[in-house]
């Protein structure tokens, strides 16, 4: 596994300089709330946000390092300073590296789906892996998926829909401002079906909930072994 990145401005540290979780605080001042995309991709998205939002503030995770590069690019070229950037696998990132409930919003845009069998255990919504991408959400705050992959899509909606903290959203349409990501923008000129959720959270008790279709799982890989 590649080691983690992450990038404020011009500087770039491996994430063994740093201490984590992450102090986001110190790494990018500001009193702006925090912002969340997962797979930013060519960061279509995420800049924008960024440049049209200057007092907010913004965590961008992506795996492939090509596209993170791209992105430091450009966030450099346009002197964006609102902006925190991380190289690693998304799964291991929230489990290890970002803090909980700090972000207003969490945006997460056509995800692989993994729709082979063997592969579904890799998906970031899964039943033992959704409250991680939630655990990163303040109380009241917003998760914004999009997927082209429609049987995904409404196993995700179920999974989200059954949680005991949130409150789903299925959007008619487009968002508000339009196409959010090249892919969006490329299946809306296809006329392919997307499914939209904006997903309210809203945690009954403080820390990290699971699922009721994950805990189980969860519990078992996390409890220490009792000798009979």
């Amino acid at each position: 596994m590649k080691p983690v990145s992450v990038s404020v401005g011009e500087r770039e540290s491996d994430l063994g300089e740093l201490a984590v979780p992450l102090r986001l605080e110190e790494l990018l001042e500001g009193k702006g709330d925090w912002e969340v995309e997962l797979g930013f991709g060519k960061g279509r998205n995420l800049l924008r946000c960024a440049q049209e939002s200057p007092a907010a503030r913004f965590v961008g995770v992506e795996m492939a390092s090509a596209y993170y590069r791209m992105v430091r690019r450009r966030a450099r070229h346009r002197s964006i300073s609102n902006l925190v950037l991380i190289r690693g696998e998304a799964l291991l990132v929230l489990s290890a590296v970002l803090p909980q409930g700090f972000a207003s919003a969490v945006h997460v845009y056509f995800p692989d789906p993994w729709p082979k069998a063997r592969h579904q255990r890799r998906r970031l919504f899964d039943a033992e892996s959704i409250d991680l991408v939630l655990s990163l959400l303040e109380p009241g705050g917003r998760l914004f998926f999009a997927t082209d992959h429609v049987e995904y899509g409404a196993a995700v909606e179920e999974m989200l829909d059954s949680h005991p903290d949130t409150i789903v959203h299925r959007l008619a349409g487009l968002w508000e401002n339009g196409a959010r990501t090249n892919y969006e923008m490329k299946y809306e000129r296809q006329g392919r079906p997307i499914l939209r959720l904006e997903v309210e959270w809203h945690p009954q008790e403080a820390g990290l909930a699971f699922h009721p279709a994950g805990e189980a799982g969860i519990l078992a890989a996390t409890c220490p072994r009792t000798e009979p």
